[in-house]
């Protein structure tokens, strides 16, 4: 489908590349690790780069699966870099970061989806950085809720896992996921350990209705999900699914104050919003509750 809706002006983004941001790049590329603020175009990267927070991608940069929104490199992965939670704890220290988020491709080539290197990022990043809150947004590791154990086990503060859209698109936008089983990882969290903090993240403009977009957020809350992002769908260069609808400012304040009515300990809404942004001040905002 072809649409010739074009992009409205409060999307258009203001890049400035200031002294941090410069630091911060020349860091990620001495360690060899990955972001995937760089690695998915994300429209807010001189923002959060210049506060010196970032969205690690470990696992490599080449995901298995092929979802139709995201412009991260599709194909056959590298093998598993063992030194990969080490370099990352090391870069962690070396930022003086109190807050980090951990993410990855989806490993679907691996026994466990790559869930035991999450744990040992963890692990790491909390024996050289003890004062470190650790964010992990995971892939659903295709159902294995033995792996998703693994990563619970080593006690991230916050388990995120984005249901992405609505159940209507998920056999044209994400083909090899599942909509229930995305909703039961979040549940399955909460009854390993009620100390860590759920969160989950939609898109709009993929071809859902208003009512469908309500209907998702109710099925998160209901899968006992705190903490909610919402954000607009931005075509990537790769792919070749259109913008159905590009929503208004006012309409992802509406879905805010629904999402407030509804028991969401914090909600990020805005058209640039993706899963990380402001994460640190989410996760201070479920503390004061």
């Amino acid at each position: 489908m072809r649409t010739n809706i074009r992009k409205p002006g409060w999307l258009k983004v203001k890049r400035t590349f200031g002294e941090n941001y410069r630091k911060l790049k020349s860091i990620l590329a001495e360690s060899n690790l990955h972001t995937v603020c760089e690695e998915a175009g994300c429209p807010n990267i001189c923002e959060c780069f210049e506060q010196k927070t970032a969205t690690f991608l470990i696992l490599g940069d080449v995901c298995t699966r092929n979802c139709k929104f995201c412009d991260i490199k599709k194909g056959v992965p590298e093998p598993v870099d063992p030194d990969e939670p080490k370099r990352l704890a090391g870069i962690v220290k070396r930022l003086d970061l109190e807050y980090v988020v951990i993410t990855s491709v989806t490993r679907d080539d691996l026994p466990s989806g790559g869930a035991e290197v999450f744990a040992q990022c963890i692990k790491k990043v909390k024996e050289l950085n003890p004062q470190s809150k650790i964010e992990v947004l995971i892939p659903d590791f295709s159902g294995s809720f033995k792996a998703l154990k693994k990563v619970l086990k080593a006690k991230p503060e916050v388990l995120n896992h984005n249901l992405e859209t609505i159940k209507r698109l998920y056999p044209s936008v994400r083909p090899k996921a599942n909509y229930e089983l995305s909703l039961d990882i979040l549940k399955r969290t909460k009854k390993e350990n009620l100390e860590i903090i759920t969160k989950s993240g939609i898109m709009l403009g993929l071809g859902e209705s208003w009512e469908e977009i309500i209907q998702a957020m109710k099925d998160l809350k209901d899968s006992l999900c705190s903490l909610l992002t919402i954000g607009q769908y931005l075509k990537p260069k790769s792919s070749t699914y259109e913008v159905r609808k590009y929503y208004h400012p006012d309409e992802f304040l509406e879905l805010k104050e629904i999402g407030k009515k509804m028991g969401f300990s914090a909600v990020e809404s805005n058209p640039l919003v993706r899963s990380s942004y402001r994460a640190k001040l989410q996760f201070k905002d479920t503390l004061k509750e």
